[in-house]
């Protein structure tokens, strides 16, 4: 297991899987202010997540997580450092990232079919095959036989799928997660962490998950980026050497605690 401490250049993916895959996201030197200047909430973060990766942030309440995703989505305009997505500066929203809240946002006068394709409507029209498309997502994520319900008439994890299968649907390769599952029961959340693993893969899509759990986060991801408390800063990169895929129980095992010591180590190092 290995836990790497972020120097003055960015980190490229790890090559453990073969020839190092190419790096999609690339900060350097990111630094996030507010207040004119008095609020630091990111500071120099230096990071490199590579094509098709699952990388987890995880970090204490306040260290500026949600924030880098902001930044990298383009919602929010850094103070200063780089921040490249596919080799270009972020200067704004790409439809080449998707950003998926807590919340699901869905219409509640629209049907599950008819929120996933609101983005492919909103840009032009809809065609019989998108509608198809919309339909083979929903079954994706699991809601075959929901395709025509209303929010209301969904549980908050089901409403959830239907924001997921919006994000596929818009074709982006890179999926930005806040705590998309924070606000649900633990067995719901870990039931739909197994499913999202499955689906990323299925779409071969970058995926940056935050959240405030160390075991959600090792259990998620290829890599877990620790911060540290604000000013927030990119205190390790660790790599996840388990295999895909993953059963929950994996959690019980002496490695995967190790591991959770070792991501529980960098915080009192920085604490």
């Amino acid at each position: 297991m290995q836990v790497t401490a972020i120097k003055d250049s960015p980190r490229s993916a790890s090559p453990e899987r073969g020839a190092a895959p190419e790096t999609v996201i690339q900060g350097h030197g990111v630094t996030m202010t507010f207040g004119g200047g008095s609020i630091v909430a990111l500071q120099s973060a230096t990071f490199g997540i590579g094509q098709g990766r699952f990388v987890s942030l995880v970090g204490p309440s306040g260290c500026g997580k949600s924030t880098l995703l902001r930044l990298i989505a383009g919602l929010t305009r850094r103070s200063s450092g780089s921040l490249k997505v596919h080799g270009a500066e972020v200067d704004g929203p790409s439809d080449k990232l998707g950003l998926m809240f807590q919340k699901s946002t869905l219409l509640d006068w629209r049907t599950a079919v008819e929120n996933v394709l609101l983005p492919t409507e909103l840009s032009g029209r809809v065609t019989k095959a998108d509608r198809n498309e919309a339909m083979d997502l929903l079954r994706m994520v699991g809601l075959a036989g929901f395709e025509f319900s209303f929010p209301s008439q969904l549980s908050g994890g089901m409403q959830q799928r239907v924001a997921l299968a919006r994000l596929l649907k818009q074709g982006v390769d890179v999926l930005l997660l806040d705590e998309p599952f924070g606000a649900l029961d633990e067995f719901t959340r870990e039931r739909l962490n197994v499913e999202l693993m499955r689906i990323v893969a299925d779409v071969g899509a970058t995926a940056v998950f935050v959240t405030h759990s160390i075991t959600e986060a090792i259990f998620l991801a290829d890599e877990v980026m620790v911060m540290t408390p604000r000013p927030g800063r990119i205190a390790a990169q660790i790599e996840v050497p388990f295999e895909r895929p993953r059963d929950p129980s994996i959690q019980q095992s002496s490695d995967f605690n190790a591991l959770v010591s070792q991501v529980r180590d960098v915080f009192a190092e920085h604490d």
